[in-house]
């Protein structure tokens, strides 16, 4: 977050455009999901959300999210981008580190033997959202988080067709981790 609110202020931006430039990442909310999943297993204080966080599909749904991230920049913005610097280590914190711990985290401490055919749907409620709000602050900025998401370069049919192929990407992930659940139980 640093690094958005700094180049974004020393480029004549505003506070407020570098924060809702910094949250309109799909990379920066499913990290922030990743980090609340790990906090909530390590905090002993029982809640309703720490409850939540830790159900297996859950845990499960997030761990979708962040492969789809680390799968999504590695192949269609790793070469777009050239960070520098500590830019270098964010970068490789958020799309590489952090998506292998949480793998990690998610074959060994979640239990297995509960996830069911019937959760991938509501995997998919998360990026079927994402990308509603990506189209919709894109029509109203102008700006669009992700090349491939661009309706003003690509047009909304190829938008759509991009969407759908990360979509089934995500369906094949989770069915993919619901194969490890099942061979784990």
């Amino acid at each position: 977050m640093y690094l958005v609110l700094y180049y974004r202020l020393s480029s004549g931006g505003s506070l407020m455009g570098g924060l809702m430039s910094y949250f309109s990442y799909f990379t920066v909310l499913t990290n922030i999901g990743v980090a609340t999943v790990l906090t909530c297993a390590v905090t002993e204080r029982e809640s309703a959300a720490r409850r939540w966080f830790l159900q297996p599909w859950v845990s499960s749904g997030i761990a979708v999210s962040i492969v789809v991230v680390s799968l999504g920049y590695n192949v269609l913005l790793r070469s777009l981008f050239r960070p520098e610097g500590v830019q270098i280590v964010a970068d490789e914190l958020l799309h590489d580190i952090m998506p292998l711990v949480y793998l990690v985290y998610w074959w060994g401490c979640v239990p297995k033997g509960t996830l069911q055919l019937r959760h991938v749907p509501l995997w998919l409620i998360y990026p079927v959202l994402y990308f509603a709000y990506a189209l919709l602050r894109g029509h109203l900025l102008s700006a669009y988080p992700y090349w491939f998401l661009s309706v003003s370069q690509l047009g909304y049919p190829q938008v759509f067709i991009n969407a759908g192929g990360i979509l089934l990407g995500f369906v094949l992930i989770g069915l993919l981790l619901i194969g490890l659940d099942r061979t784990r139980r």
